[in-house]
């Protein structure tokens, strides 16, 4: 075996590995998509003619710039020269590259808030819809409408996140948000049962493209040492679009009729989804940038470097996801945690009038209100923290998965102690209720944001949209089951014994988590693959 960074031994395949080489010029923008490195250095590893060998090129660290080449010498002398850089190398973006990068970010937070707005229209409008004697609708017709939406929903972000892998994330996000919207303005020329409950199974279907297709978008344009930090910020499309649903579709659908409460959002919807559209990029190749953390697969054969084809659909879903036992263990992790969410957010209200004596339910909306500025400021902080435990693990064999896990870990034990702390607090002081309330959101949306970051960190790029719909279709059967069973919990056995089953929740979900926190993302555990086969060459 030959190791080489300035010579060319004739006759002799090489290929990118990991000695030094030159350091570079400021990245510029290259047309054609580069392969990485491991260890963010570079040299050529030659061999002799030999059987075929997979070589994994990748880079998941994010160091000082170096450029070097995968140099290709033959027998006839003639070279092949690829520039190995990538952008997670440099320790500063190029200014184009962030501005480019922040309209990106900017597109997906607004097109997945605008989705919620088109999610959350009905349940704003159905009161003015009520009241509406032209129409005949009475609460059990609009508990028909939205019982249909969460089936319909589940299902679909699990499917749209398999079989959206093989399709632009950008144009299933704006196209699916634009196809929502629309739905949202059919539904409001409807007078029937029959097409209110059609128009609004139609728009659970397609809520479930945004997702997955935003964690394939954030994936590839945020390195795993700061990926954490914008994932968090982009979760707070969640609490955005949640808080304009009130203001939009309730203020219209108050002040110029119901049919404006759909209306006004489908309208906004479709003109984000067209922003989306313009502005938004699957992945920095396709603007002439190298990838931020580029997992490229070849093969030598006959002195051809040939890229290995993608796996298939079924392919991917079969042995990246569903025979992974720790995106079952996330899975199951992500269900408890949605038990406990759906069961804050579903049944608090009617706890405080019932067992605190709230007066109504305004002034218990009122002393919960804090959960979602809480959650807001939740993720924020969980993503920072757990990049910043991967930055600062010198060593450099700590799992980047097994990092956030902990973090995971300290917010459900957290949860666990607000919800007991809750139930403590008399009804005479309403501050400190809102304190609790705004801790427990701190604490619940910190676990919602990171476990779906962990799933698809733990899998390969073409893998992500069907990690997320896989986690996102187990959590909503775990929201599902915080509505008929919590129910018949308080009803026949009391307010303790629900909060005791939303702690045994966590409890379960903590022992989910603990087996997984040394885990290693993909990243990592390919460099490790790449680090034997060149001990092995």
């Amino acid at each position: 075996m030959m190791r080489a960074c300035a010579s060319r031994p004739v006759g002799l395949r090489t290929c990118s590995l990991d000695l030094p080489c030159t350091l570079a010029q400021p990245l510029a923008p290259s047309r054609s998509p580069s392969l990485s490195h491991a260890g963010n250095r570079a040299c050529q590893l030659s061999t002799a003619q030999g059987p075929a060998r997979p070589v994994h090129l990748l880079s998941q660290q994010a160091a000082r710039p170096v450029a070097c080449s995968a140099v290709t010498t033959t027998a006839d002398g003639e070279d092949d020269d690829k520039p190995v850089v990538q952008a997670g190398d440099l320790p500063n973006y190029p200014a184009e590259f962030v501005r480019r990068r922040l309209m990106v970010f900017v597109g997906i937070v607004l097109g997945y808030s605008s989705y919620y707005l088109t999610r959350n229209s009905l349940t704003y409008t159905a009161p003015v819809m009520v009241a509406d004697p032209t129409l005949g609708m009475d609460i059990t017709m609009i508990g028909a409408m939205t019982s249909i939406f969460p089936i319909a929903y589940g299902m679909s972000k699990f499917i749209s996140g398999v079989l959206g892998a093989r399709f632009s994330p950008t144009l299933l996000l704006g196209g699916g948000l634009i196809a929502t919207a629309l739905i949202n303005i059919a539904f409001g020329f409807g007078t029937s049962l029959t097409w209110f409950c059609v128009f609004w199974a139609l728009n659970g279907t397609l809520q479930g493209v945004g997702g997955p297709c935003c964690a394939r978008i954030l994936t590839t344009w945020f390195a795993g040492k700061e990926r954490g930090t914008y994932w968090g910020m982009w979760n707070i499309a969640h609490n955005l679009g949640g808080f304009a649903a009130p203001l939009v579709a309730g203020g219209f659908a108050k002040s110029m009729g119901w049919q404006w409460g759909m209306w006004a959002p489908g309208i906004i919807g479709i003109i984000v989804g067209i922003f989306v559209l313009v502005t938004v990029k699957d992945k920095p190749e396709d603007i002439g940038f190298p990838p931020v953390e580029a997992v490229v697969v070849v093969e030598v054969v006959k002195g051809e470097k040939i890229e290995v084809p993608k796996p298939s659909i079924w392919e991917s879903l079969l042995n990246n996801v569903l025979k992974n036992p720790f995106i079952w263990g996330m899975a199951l992790t992500y269900f408890f945690i949605y038990v406990v969410r759906q069961g804050v957010t579903s049944w608090f209200v009617f706890y405080l009038i019932k067992a605190k004596g709230v007066e109504d339910a305004a002034q218990a909306a009122v002393r919960v209100s804090g959960l979602e500025l809480g959650g807001l400021l939740g993720s924020l902080v969980a993503g920072r923290v757990s990049d910043g435990m991967i930055r600062n693990d010198k060593s450099g064999e700590g799992g980047a998965v097994g990092k956030r896990v902990q973090v995971v870990m300290v917010y459900t034990v957290g949860i666990a102690a607000s919800l007991a702390c809750f139930q403590l607090i008399p009804g005479s002081m309403p501050w400190l209720q809102w304190a609790n309330v705004f801790m427990i959101g701190f604490f619940l949306y910190g676990p919602q944001m990171l476990i779906g970051l962990c799933g698809a960190e733990l899998v390969g790029p073409d893998s992500v949209g069907a990690s997320e719909g896989f986690l996102g279709w187990i959590a909503y059967l775990g929201a599902a089951n915080a509505g008929i069973p919590l129910s018949i919990i308080v009803k026949d056995f009391g307010w303790e014994t629900y909060f005791t089953t939303l702690i045994v929740a966590c409890g379960l979900a903590l022992v989910l988590l603990w087996p997984m926190r040394n885990l290693r993302s993909y990243i990592q555990r390919e460099e490790r693959r790449l680090a034997k086969v060149e001990k092995e060459v």
